[in-house]
């Protein structure tokens, strides 16, 4: 099953973490995990992975989620839209259900310090039994921000 394309909403600490220099966009490793119904994303209190409980377990899934690929930065003048995205993120042969989707820089070392930049609350639970659970990002990209 796919669920449908969302964009993501940014942790609020998200910019905090950026000005500091705690994340490279460009080079540093982005991934995207799976939460339960059970994990509720706090917009503004959230700032590392270690704030996020409740990771799903089930076949085809690896604890920490999956690399994303093909991360691009993009600014359209025309529109003033920052837009952060990626490939759209599949896990394969998979058997789980997930409500959240976490995306966070997996570079730094710990927990305590990987930064967390986005989530995506779906609308229900999505199931997959022995299938691929892919996650199609919004045309827009994974997240954006208007510039004025």
């Amino acid at each position: 099953m796919v669920p449908i394309a969302h964009v993501a909403k940014f942790y609020g600490k998200f910019f905090l973490s950026l000005a500091n220099k705690e994340i490279d966009m460009d080079s540093d490793s982005i991934k995207v995990m799976l939460c339960t119904v059970s994990y509720v994303p706090d917009q503004d209190a959230h700032r590392y992975k270690s704030d996020v409980t409740n990771e799903i377990t089930g076949t085809g899934y690896t604890a920490g989620g999956v690399a994303l690929s093909s991360p691009t930065i993009s600014y359209t003048g025309a529109t003033n839209l920052w837009a952060f995205d990626a490939a759209d993120a599949q896990w394969t042969g998979a058997t789980f259900t997930a409500r959240v989707a976490v995306v966070y820089d997996a570079s730094p070392a710990s927990d305590s310090t990987r930064p967390l930049i986005g989530y995506i609350l779906f609308d229900a639970d999505i199931p997959v039994t022995s299938s691929t659970f892919t996650i199609a990002w919004d045309a827009t990209g994974i997240a954006t921000v208007t510039v004025s």
